[in-house]
């Protein structure tokens, strides 16, 4: 099954246990109300990430005399990509990591750590950026959006449903034998753990298309492999101080975690994305 078609059934199944819930908490008026209000916060999360995660992490805009490498870096790739200039922007962190965000290609930023400009070579560097670049042409950034849009409005949904089996909403159709209020109770603790599940599935499904798309672009698979075994030792050492909610916009995860946390990472296991890349040479 391609990336593509992959996401596509996700996001229809994120949405599904959305309208789910509203359908069980609420009947059709509840699953109206979940609808709209998804919309709603696609919307916003669509329209303003860009600087809201910008602000979060403190990170200043970069020009041509500021980071001249950086800068052409860009600029070659972007032509390759045929994709407008994006806005580049550092952050001020030595832990090594890179992202894009923007709402679409014509508001794109790609904004890199000080760390990993200087562990960097000028091919590794080329892999990171096109790599990010594959983002913003696959509108990985909007799906991503959308995704925690989603999955944020399940855990909220799931949240009032426990409540509301508390207080006893439903027990009249568990008279009737409708069975309302446990369905609200296992909704509770299911659609959560569904939701964290399918928003990662879908973040390393793009992950991947981005390793493939952006090695192309820089015209070296190598290059990124490299980058990332990089990236992977080096983010151990020094880890980043990073939002979760953010976690799946990184080249990669700025979060530690054991095997167990693996099943709820964002990000393909490095040696995986590692092997493919290799594969592609």
């Amino acid at each position: 099954m391609s990336n593509s078609l992959k996401t596509a059934l996700l996001l229809g199944l994120l949405t599904g246990i959305i309208m789910g819930i509203g359908q069980l908490f609420g009947g059709s008026q509840g699953l109206v109300i979940a609808f709209v209000f998804a919309l709603l916060l696609n919307f916003g999360s669509y329209w303003f990430s860009d600087k809201i995660v910008l602000a979060m992490y403190q990170a200043r805009e970069v020009g041509l005399d500021e980071a001249p490498e950086l800068y052409r870096i860009v600029q070659n790739l972007t032509l390759r990509a045929q994709l407008p200039m994006p806005r580049l922007y550092v952050i001020p962190s030595e832990s090594p990591n890179a992202f894009a965000t923007g709402r679409n290609p014509q508001h794109a930023v790609v904004a890199v750590t000080e760390g990993i400009l200087q562990i960097m070579n000028r091919e590794e560097l080329e892999g990171v950026i096109a790599h990010e670049l594959s983002h913003v042409k696959n509108r990985d950034i909007l799906i991503g959006s959308i995704a925690a849009a989603l999955a944020g409005v399940i855990m909220m949904l799931a949240n009032m449903a426990r409540w509301a089996a508390i207080f006893g909403v439903g027990r009249e159709r568990d008279e009737e034998g409708g069975g309302g209020l446990l369905g609200l109770i296992l909704m509770s603790i299911l659609a959560p753990i569904a939701a964290v599940l399918i928003q990662m599935a879908i973040s390393r499904s793009r992950e991947f298309m981005a390793d493939s798309t952006g090695a192309r672009t820089a015209g070296n698979p190598m290059g990124l492999a490299s980058a990332l075994g990089k990236l992977a030792r080096a983010s151990e050492l020094l880890p980043m101080e990073a939002r979760p909610e953010t976690a799946h916009m990184f080249i990669v995860s700025p979060l530690s975690g054991g095997s167990f946390l693996s099943l709820f990472s964002t990000h393909p296991p490095i040696e995986e994305r590692i092997a493919r890349l290799r594969a592609m040479s």
